[in-house]
């Protein structure tokens, strides 16, 4: 086709468009990819990807589902499985069966679909994902228990559905190439016995390989990514279909080999799997037949409702037995369950493969996955947020803190915080620094706060303001825009800048309409200083004769506010675009400096026990009680 390098520069533009759109209203980006590529496609009959890229069409599907597989089963380590409870581990296991099962009858029999088909669709349609399931739990604010099964579910069913898919679809294909039932199963047999066998190796052997560092750093994701399509490669010429297999359990293997580094790789295929995501899905629903939209008719709803109200109720109702949840909780796990991005990607894949093979029924398997993903994902954004406030399972407004940085000044403040009683979470990238968060008992991640892997695996849960306390000002930076759109605006600060004027004006014209944490001159380097050098968080209560001044005064002024503590238990933080203004009663949270080495230590005792006779202190005070979070 003429001009192919336009069309694919556009369906890249149209990607980006489509990416900050989903960011922007706070929506699964699978579904504004869809709908571009069904109005690029079917609908204007603008964009034919079998004309542009016509026989690589095929193989870069192939190749894209790998690494879509590949990244998400690098996420299935056993400690996480066995570290989420029972309900969890059965929606990943029962669950897939009993909705699987009742997805390949609901097929069969409201479709008309041939029983083999039906249970490659069934088999798809079993997985979430977090992708579509993290944006929306983002905006309901549900309970936190909730919140976490739901978020765990769509992160480990997405390597589990696609491992059962990936097993139904080559019993299938195998059966329709082979014909002999016998036959069929010994092949099937040694198309498993290939895929596992020749994932634990490659996985084995590649994860010595990064364990030992035989290869340089800089080559650790380049070299994954090459073997990993290798090894898919090499095992699809060996014993047909079974490339997927191969992968995605090389992928869990890595997950769960130790010594191996996997967080850099994952967040080298987390911008490969949006880059390849998002192009692949605009080209896929580009597909699309006008006649296959066509077959979209009441049948084709019914089974939507089907899977929706049947299939998942069921499943929840079997998979809670025997747990502490209540009716209201169950039923919002009944509802949330929409279909994402592994099954829209394994199905195009199935189905080209398939209707190549001349398999009845083949055609539906797209259109109909697309339906349920535009489906599920639409009804349930609408729906969810008065379903969550009638059944009264949502959390109240979030007051708790996320902390950017585990070190000793984001710890310090982080340890008051948690004393009082709010939520706290600290993220850095040093694992020192996230040693020491946790030997102090404080809740940490581990990463970059703004990789997809914290968007999955950051816990938000009653997190409602940013205190950026890293020593990195980019990092600060790009963190308090990123999550301004999160928490909202008033919710998130930026940190004072320690440079000169020209790093300060680019911040302003950044950052500008951000208030100052703290205060104008609360640099990262001048709180570092003042805590290496002694200072400590202390909180004294304010009276009609005693006011932030007079507290000031005691300590000469060696004496920065941080917080501030109504009467009622809500907390202000102190910035500069408004005065912390205590009123008689509030406690102010401040950190002081250390005494000079001039002062005596007569003087000394004598200024600790004017403080303490003015201004009482959280240990002295009769009813600190312990304040929301």
């Amino acid at each position: 086709m003429e001009n192919a390098a336009l069309y694919l520069a556009l369906i890249g533009l149209l990607s980006l468009m489509c990416q900050w759109a989903a960011w922007r209203v706070h929506l699964p980006a699978i579904l504004p990819l869809l709908i571009v590529g069904l109005i690029a496609g079917p609908v204007t009959g603008w964009l034919n990807p079998d004309a542009i890229l016509g026989e690589l069409l095929f193989p870069l599907v192939s190749l894209s589902v790998a690494v879509i597989l590949f990244e998400g089963s690098l996420t299935l380590n056993y400690e996480d499985l066995r570290g989420h409870g029972r309900t969890v581990i059965r929606l990943i296991t029962w669950g897939v069966i009993i909705t699987g099962v009742i997805g390949t009858v609901a097929a069969w029999w409201l479709l008309n679909m041939p029983l083999e088909i039906a249970a490659v669709l069934g088999g798809l349609l079993v997985v979430t994902g977090p992708t579509v399931v993290i944006p929306l739990l983002q905006t309901l604010r549900a309970k936190a228990n909730l919140s976490q099964i739901l978020r765990w579910e769509g992160i480990l069913v997405d390597p589990v559905g696609a491992l059962l898919a990936v097993l139904i679809y080559e019993f299938v294909a195998l059966g329709q190439e082979n014909g002999a039932a016998s036959h069929t199963v010994l092949l099937f047999g040694q198309t498993v016995g290939l895929g596992f066998g020749l994932g634990a190796l490659g996985g084995w052997l590649w994860g010595l390989i990064l364990r030992h560092h035989w290869l340089p750093q800089r080559l650790h994701n380049f070299g994954t990514l090459m073997i990993m399509l290798t090894l898919f490669a090499g095992s699809n010429a060996l014993f047909e279909e079974s490339g997927l297999l191969t992968v995605t359990v090389m992928g869990i293997w890595l997950a769960n080999m130790r010594g191996i580094p996997v967080r850099p790789i994952i967040e080298f295929k987390e911008t490969l799997t949006v880059l390849l995501v998002s192009g692949l899905f605009i080209l896929l629903a580009a597909r699309i037949s006008t006649e296959q939209l066509m077959t979209l008719n009441a049948p084709a709803w019914i089974f939507l409702g089907v899977l929706m109200f049947v299939a998942r109720p069921i499943t929840v109702w079997i998979c809670t037995i025997g747990t502490e949840l209540h009716w209201r909780e169950k039923a919002l796990l009944a509802w949330l369950s929409p279909r994402g991005i592994v099954a829209a990607a394994v199905a195009s894949l199935f189905a080209i493969k398939l209707e190549k093979a001349g398999v009845e029924g083949a055609e539906m398997l797209v259109p109909i996955t697309f339906l349920v993903i535009i489906g599920t994902v639409v009804i349930q954004s609408l729906l969810s947020k008065p379903i969550v406030k009638a059944l009264k399972v949502n959390e109240p407004d979030p007051t708790g803190f996320l902390i950017l940085g585990a070190n000793p000044v984001a710890r310090a403040i982080a340890s008051e915080l948690m004393t009082m009683g709010w939520t706290v979470r600290l993220t850095d990238t040093s694992w020192d620094a996230v040693q020491e968060a946790r030997m102090a008992g404080l809740p940490v991640y581990y990463g970059n706060p703004l990789s997809e892997h914290a968007t999955q695996h950051l816990e938000l849960t009653g997190i409602g303001r940013l205190l950026p306390l890293s020593p990195y000002r980019e990092l600060n930076n790009l963190a308090a825009l990123h999550f301004e759109h999160v928490l909202g605006h008033g919710n998130v600060f930026r940190l004072a800048e320690e440079s000169g004027k020209h790093a300060k004006r680019q911040q302003d014209r950044a950052l500008g309409h951000l208030p100052r944490l703290f205060s104008d001159d609360a640099t990262f380097a001048k709180l570092a200083s003042l805590v290496a050098n002694g200072a400590e968080i202390r909180v004294a209560k304010m009276t009609d004769n005693f006011g932030l001044e007079e507290y000031r005064s005691i300590h000469d002024a060696r004496l920065m506010p941080l917080f501030c503590i109504a009467a009622n238990g809500r907390l202000r933080v102190a910035h500069t675009d408004a005065a912390l203004a205590p009123k008689p009663g509030e406690r102010v949270v401040s950190l002081i400096y250390a005494n000079s080495p001039e002062m005596q230590p007569g003087e000394r005792e004598e200024r600790a026990r004017e403080e303490q006779r003015v201004a009482p202190t959280r240990s002295d005070s009769s009813n600190p009680g312990r304040l929301p979070s």
